[in-house]
Order: C-alpha cells, then structure tokens, then sequence
C-alpha cells in the first residue's frame, strides 16, 4: 500500500503538458521573489522568521501540540522546542499542559502574539499594495483573477 501511494505522488509531480510545467517554473520563481521582497516588512516587528511563522501558524491555525507545530514547520521538534521558548519569552505565546498527559504542552498565541501578527501583516499587504497600485486596472483584474484561481487549487490540495 505504502508503495502504491508513493507511486500516486511521483505520477502527480511530474505534469503531462509542457504548458503546466512551465507554468509551474514561472510561478514558483515569482512566488519566491515576492515573498523575499515583501518578508522585508517583517523586520519592523522585532522578531526572527522562524518565529513568525510559527506564530502564524498558531493564529491561522489554533493552538497546537509542540510535534504538531514542529511538522506544520517542516522543523524538528527541538528546533520548535527553542522557537517557541523565544515566542514565549516575548509573551506571544502561552504553553499549557495537557491535562490528561503531563508531557504533552498545548501552545497558543496570546493577544499580544496576535496582534504583532496582525501588524505584521497589514505591513505586507500595504507594501505590496503600495506596488500593485502603478498596475493598470485590468491587470489588477487578472491578479484578482489569478489569487482566485491558486485559492481554488490550495483549497483542492493535498
């Protein structure tokens, strides 16, 4: 069974047509571009990459075990472990533990953690904003278009 799932995943990683395939390069070289740029926002907020994110991912995605915050990382779990005790010495994150297994901590953002987040994030969009207004309306439309069109494919994803 493992096999034939590892099978289903290579067949998907390798695209049929030469237009997909294309596709894919230029919009993976883009993505990365912008992220780059717009990740220089982040800075304003005093806090480390690696923190960010996984401050994200508990505002985004609710609280979580520290293994599960670790694989929603692509971290190893010591790694986490050092993440969220910097998260935690900011006060942007509360660490409880679970009642029913003293070994196994639930962390969350706290309001301060949400709100450096949030902050963060409105800096992004504005500075990208800021760029995409030089764009004429109807290629504004199409990046709309285009926003939609990934939101449908990630909403698909696997």
């Amino acid at each position: 069974m493992a096999k034939v799932k590892s099978e289903n995943v290579e067949r998907r990683s390798v695209a049929s047509r030469p237009a997909a395939v294309e596709a894919a390069d230029r919009l993976h070289s883009a993505a990365i571009h912008l992220l780059r740029r717009v990740r220089r926002q982040d800075v304003a907020s005093g806090i480390g990459p690696a923190q960010l994110s996984a401050l994200s991912v508990l505002v985004f995605a609710g609280p979580k075990a520290l293994g599960q915050l670790a694989a929603a990382e692509q971290v190893k779990p010591p790694t986490m472990s050092r993440i969220v005790a910097g998260l935690k010495r900011g006060r942007l994150v509360e660490i409880t533990r679970d009642p029913h297994d003293a070994r196994r901590m639930h962390i969350r953002s706290t309001a301060k953690g949400t709100s450096v987040l949030q902050r963060g994030r409105k800096r992004r969009i504005d500075y990208l904003a800021a760029h995409l207004d030089s764009l004429a309306r109807s290629e504004l439309a199409r990046l709309a278009t285009a926003a939609a069109i990934l939101e449908k494919l990630l909403s698909n994803w696997r």
